[in-house]
């Protein structure tokens, strides 16, 4: 006789998550076009409950941490679509499929190579980035914020090496955290 054993519940940092995202998603639908301060709050806070293993670093850290001539810069993985890509990236980055080995987004890369992850807002990220350190890879960070939040703070991007300054919005909903003059058009 089988014994058939009901599914595990899922973990309360992953239930956590998820009704986050839902008051984000129930928030947004009373809000204007832009998505309100309290609801990058809450995104953070889904992001960082559902990955608390993801060290994260500043929009600001990392303009610093590329201007800085005396240190090596990170490997930079945009895990956006080629669509995304295409309207725009960050300087210097190499795109990195949202569902590829951690092996193969860096398969030139050592275990103690410094790389910073992001996409549009962060899931995307955070998930390559901890894919990347169960693997071994000693120095990952994900984007907090990601492009959205750099392209908002007027920081450089390119396409084709040309400097740009929109973003794709990923979808109108999400697009609502970019600023207008940083949304590319769907």
């Amino acid at each position: 006789m089988e014994i058939v054993r009901p599914h595990p519940p899922r973990a309360p940092r992953t239930q956590l998550g998820i009704l986050m995202t839902a008051l984000i998603v129930l928030v947004a639908g009373y809000s204007a076009n832009r998505t309100s301060a309290f609801q990058w709050f809450l995104l953070n806070a889904s992001l960082r409950t559902q990955f608390p293993e993801v060290r994260w670093i500043t929009t600001r850290d990392l303009a610093d941490w590329l201007e800085d001539r005396h240190r090596q810069p990170p490997v930079l993985l945009d895990v956006r679509t080629p669509d995304e890509w295409d309207v725009s990236h960050l300087p210097g980055a190499q795109r990195a499929n949202h569902g590829t080995s951690a092996e193969a987004a860096l398969s030139r890369a050592t275990a103690d190579t410094d790389v910073v992850v992001y996409d549009a807002v962060g899931y995307r990220a955070a998930e390559l980035a901890t894919r990347l350190r169960v693997v071994g890879f000693t120095h990952v960070e994900s984007l907090d914020g990601s492009i959205f939040k750099w392209a908002n703070e007027h920081r450089p991007l390119v396409r084709d090496r040309d400097p740009v300054r929109r973003v794709h919005p990923y979808t109108q909903f999400w697009g609502r955290l970019l600023l207008d003059d940083v949304r590319a058009s769907l």
